[in-house]
């Protein structure tokens, strides 16, 4: 067997390989439903533990993925923590895990849409420098397409959040104009609620437990929001708890400039829409048009049939 078979062979081999790892994704762990949970004896509650080949080769392929990610990603650690964190990528999981592990991910999708690129240049005899522009090609774009799905996920998530921060400003008033607090009102809030904005509003009340002011709390969770709109309320209720304000009011205020910016993106894509709508009346509509009106010239002008 020649070379270029055998290499042939295991392309096709790790292309099925992956075709099969994403239609049947491996068995989900407990680690990180179980990672918030420790035990009497302070040691975190852990699953059974990794085989010696995840334990050999997890430190090396993480510490490449580290390396190869800080080269496809120049803005640094904390930025791309921070991002994760928008996306809502593994909430339960710490920055450092978060980070590590996308960083993997971004490996295995360079690694995958090189040997594609590869295979399919092999497949199409192209030359070497066909073959090694597919391989680069393929690497790219498999690498965009990661990072292509993070901020599709940031910008889904802060949709979500403007959609739900409406109704979360106008149960915190309710909670505040019935006489309470602003963490007895964001406690009765995110013991009833669920989704974005009750998740960060209960990492506010979890940062607070932990040690934190109110204000300084609420002031974290407003700097790491995507939406600007939850961020505007984040500290609003911070600046209520250290100054006290008439909270009540700036809730439903907050809550009225979200309504008003909602209304005002849906008039927008409306239009953009209508606009979309008239491109196959122009684009086929009219050139016939046209060409009716414009059959009859020639024997409007020379008598020529």
């Amino acid at each position: 067997m020649t070379p270029l078979v055998v290499l042939a062979a295991l392309a096709s081999a790790t292309v099925a390989a992956g075709v099969m790892w994403m239609l049947i994704p491996p068995t989900p762990r407990l680690a990180p439903r179980l990672r918030p949970y420790v035990a009497p004896s302070g040691t975190p509650i852990t699953s059974e533990p990794a085989s010696a080949v995840a334990r050999v080769f997890g430190p090396m392929i993480r510490r490449l993925a580290t390396a190869v990610g800080r080269r496809l990603d120049p803005a640094g650690e904390d930025s791309l923590a921070m991002r994760l964190r928008q996306a809502g990528y593994d909430p339960r999981a710490g920055d450092e895990e978060r980070v590590a592990a996308f960083r993997v991910r971004q490996l295995r999708a360079l690694f995958f849409g090189a040997v594609l690129g590869g295979a399919v240049g092999i497949s199409l005899h192209a030359s070497t420098p066909a073959v090694l522009t597919l391989i680069v090609a393929g690497a790219v774009a498999s690498v965009g397409r990661v990072r292509g799905r993070l901020e599709r996920a940031i910008e889904e998530r802060r949709l979500r959040m403007r959609i739900e921060i409406y109704t979360i400003d106008q149960l915190l008033a309710l909670r505040v104009r019935a006489g309470g607090a602003v963490l007895q009102a964001v406690s009765q809030v995110i013991s009833r609620g669920r989704g974005e904005v009750v998740a960060e509003l209960a990492e506010a009340v979890r940062l607070h437990r932990a040690g934190m002011t109110v204000a300084e709390a609420f002031q974290r969770v407003a700097d790491s929001t995507p939406e600007s709109a939850c961020a505007r309320t984040y500290r609003l209720l911070a600046i209520a708890d250290e100054r006290g304000v008439d909270l009540a009011a700036g809730l439903l205020a907050l809550a009225e400039d979200v309504r008003e910016a909602r209304r005002e993106a849906m008039k927008r894509a409306a239009t953009r829409r209508r606009a979309a709508m008239l491109v196959p009346t122009i684009a086929l509509l009219a050139p016939t048009l046209l060409l009716f009106v414009a059959a009859p010239l020639p024997y409007l002008l020379t008598g020529w049939r």
